[in-house]
């Protein structure tokens, strides 16, 4: 394969502009063809694409042509799953959005589908976003030592609208604490690098989409939780999600800590907080601002969906597994899945019991 990768996105809604966005600015990428079966959307991503570039209303027709190298898959959650088992047909290399599917038991459908061989790199990109991938190499050279504790807050916004209002019901999206928290369970498991046996988990729709009402149906979406992590190293983990509280200084904030000092990483400061016991005190620890200005591209995801790309464009290249894996992508939403399972039954859920599914 030569230097340039032909790309096919497949799904040109929001989350699919964003790719392409990050495409064009991506030296030795070249989209061929995207696909979307919302006219609007489609004609919204005509606009921005090279003007040879095919446009179809089905997805298939784009596999169909043959023209790709590599393919971007940003469709609705739960058409994941029927689009991916057809992609791996093809044994082209694929980027898909996260969460992988919308359920434990489709993650594993495509798994099995794709056997050892697999070239589907899941989008979790908040492992790139240059405050926390300072933190998790710092975690990783061992300044906290063996890891005791990880704390996630995202305080953010409502969820946006998107075509057809898909993400406004459960069954659509697998959940919030899959859709949404899928990002913050992969960061779980790559900080503690173990994976999790137990999760309890408390929450609710308590104001957002309230007055919304979609042909009768009123949306289903959490906009708040708290989850306890129990992961089989040891390490026990703690989500605070609010999806009413824009209104706040940084959006993500992560701390890890361990017997020997604590990291943070702060979201859209950029900042990363290093603190070692005997060497630091209380407000006065080693603060760090982690540049991303040479990234051509921020994005929604300050930098980090361009990251991603860079990566996967050398993975293509190169024919080198996806550092961002099925599996990975399967334990996001099994974590995910459990916190909803607790939240219904008021009880800790025992990771295997959603895995069994």
């Amino acid at each position: 394969m030569s230097e340039t990768v032909r790309y096919g996105v497949i799904g040109t809604g929001l989350m699919g502009i964003e790719h392409i966005h990050n495409l064009q600015a991506l030296s030795g990428a070249e989209i061929v063809a995207v696909a979307d079966p919302d006219q609007n959307s489609l004609n919204h991503a005509k606009s921005i694409v090279d003007p040879q570039t095919g446009l179809f209303q089905n997805h298939r027709d784009l596999l169909e042509r043959g023209e790709c190298d590599a393919l971007v898959i940003a469709t609705p959650n739960m058409t994941h799953t029927e689009i991916l088992l057809e992609v791996i047909e093809t044994g082209l290399p694929a980027l898909v959005e996260k969460p992988l599917c919308t359920t434990v038991s489709d993650c594993k459908k495509v798994i099995e589908k794709a056997g050892n061989q697999s070239k589907i790199w899941v989008g979790l990109e908040y492992r790139y976003m240059p405050a926390i991938a300072e933190l998790i190499r710092q975690v990783k050279e061992g300044k906290t030592g063996p890891i005791s504790m990880v704390a996630i807050r995202e305080h953010r916004f409502p969820f946006l609208k998107k075509v057809g209002d898909w993400n406004r019901f459960n069954d659509n999206t697998g959940g919030t604490l899959v859709e949404k928290c899928c990002h913050f369970f992969d960061l779980m498991r790559l900080i503690s690098g173990s994976n999790p046996i137990r999760v309890f988990a408390s929450g609710d729709q308590d104001v957002n989409h309230l007055d919304e009402s979609y042909d009768g149906r009123v949306p289903d979406i959490l906009d708040n939780a708290y989850v306890i992590v129990d992961f089989e190293s040891g390490t026990r983990a703690m989500l605070d999600l609010c999806m009413f509280a824009e209104a706040s200084h940084n959006q993500e904030e992560i701390s890890v800590v361990g017997p020997l000092g604590k990291i943070e990483a702060l979201v859209p400061e950029s900042l990363v907080r290093t603190g070692i016991r005997g060497e630091h005190s209380l407000g006065n620890v080693d603060t760090k601002i982690t540049s991303h200005s040479e990234i051509p591209y921020q994005g929604h995801h300050y930098g980090s969906s361009y990251i991603e790309h860079e990566r996967f464009f050398k993975s293509v290249l190169e024919n080198s597994p996806p550092e961002s894996s099925l599996e990975d992508g399967l334990w996001s939403v099994a974590m995910g899945a459990a916190a909803h399972q607790s939240i219904e039954e008021g009880r800790a859920i025992k990771i295997e019991e959603v895995m069994r599914n």
